[in-house]
């Protein structure tokens, strides 16, 4: 049995996990340096990059642990590093260890994209899941629709053309006055409120499955500016609404146009409330199943990376160690 140390940080996690061929997940282990970046309201590079340096090697020491093997010479047959896309000095932190790892254990590496990653992760609590698949993975800096023939085989049907449904949220959060992140804090304000208290502009309303977030929360920002006595609840709750609205309105009319067996979330804004709620409701709408991640598989984490790399190193094989950081890394170049 193949098994795999898979390495994260492209962002402000610094992740480690143990991967068999068979999807078990032997060990996950995240380090997160948000409290670093709350008083900044958003991730600053340099802190995340310097918070790296100082946990990665802790880190997979206590992934590899916590899976029953020596963290000095470990019975791994490979290693999975994100390479990109995230941020260049974080993810030289985690690429820079995985190829000192593999050459002092003589063994090979392969670069993962980090998207492909959070592709990857419904696999690992529903291994057998039913092909095709059409993933909305959304998260702080992507939002996207992609269509999965099986593992490896993505096609990109639609994409944000500016803002992510993850950065609107802290954008709007922040403007708010309700601190960062702002998924969270919106999602359980939102409860609260409600959401025709405020009618927002509805977005890309035609026949496209592109999606765009600027337009909201510029929206967002005038009506709080001309109804200041709007209670907060009621601001959240017609953002989230409108942005989920938009976000389950694209898959629909994906899924509606491809052969999809099963529907996915994926990313951090998955463990959002609404959209998990829209998703299953459209999966029993279309009589298919639907894959909800837990929320630990919705965050960046090092299972799912591990998980694409066992894929990559069987069918594409290692990275040459020369592979440079690539912070821009687009998923339809992964093929």
């Amino acid at each position: 049995m193949e098994r795999v140390l898979g390495i994260e940080t492209s962002c402000d996690e610094t992740a480690a996990a143990v991967v068999t061929s068979r999807l078990d997940v032997e060990s996950s282990v995240v380090e997160s340096s948000i409290d670093q970046h709350r008083d900044y309201g958003g991730v600053v590079p340099e802190l995340a990059g310097r918070a790296h340096v100082a946990t990665i090697r802790p880190v997979v020491e206590r992934a590899l642990v916590e899976a029953d093997l020596d963290p000095r010479r470990p019975d791994i047959t490979g290693i999975a590093v994100t390479a990109g896309p995230g941020l260049v000095g974080s993810l030289l932190v985690g690429l820079s260890f995985a190829k000192a790892l593999a050459l002092a254990w003589d063994l090979p590496y392969v670069g993962v994209n980090h998207l492909e990653g959070h592709l990857f992760a419904p696999l690992l609590e529903a291994p057998s899941l039913e092909w095709p698949l059409v993933t909305l993975l959304v998260s702080g800096g992507h939002s996207m629709i992609v269509h999965q023939r099986g593992p490896g085989e993505h096609e990109v049907l639609g994409e944000t053309l500016d803002d992510a449904a993850g950065e609107a949220y802290d954008k709007v959060a922040r403007w708010l006055g309700l601190g960062y992140p702002g998924g969270p804090v919106i999602d359980r304000l939102a409860r609260e409120g409600s959401p025709e208290a405020l009618a927002l502009p509805r977005g890309m309303l035609g026949p496209g499955l592109d999606l765009s977030f600027s337009g909201l929360k510029t929206a967002v920002v005038r009506a709080s500016e001309d109804h200041p006595d709007l209670a907060l609840a009621d601001v959240a709750a017609a953002f989230q609404a409108t942005l989920a609205e938009q976000l389950l309105r694209k898959l629909r009319a994906a899924l509606e146009a491809s052969d999809a067996r099963s529907v996915a979330l994926a990313g951090g804004v998955a463990a959002n409330s609404a959209l998990r709620e829209g998703v299953a409701a459209l999966a029993r709408e279309r009589g298919i199943a639907a894959h909800l991640p837990a929320l630990a598989m919705c965050t960046d984490n090092a299972a799912m990376i591990a998980a694409a790399g066992l894929h990559r190193l069987a069918h594409g094989g290692a990275s040459a160690l020369g592979l440079s950081a690539r912070p821009a890394w687009d998923l339809r170049e992964v093929a």
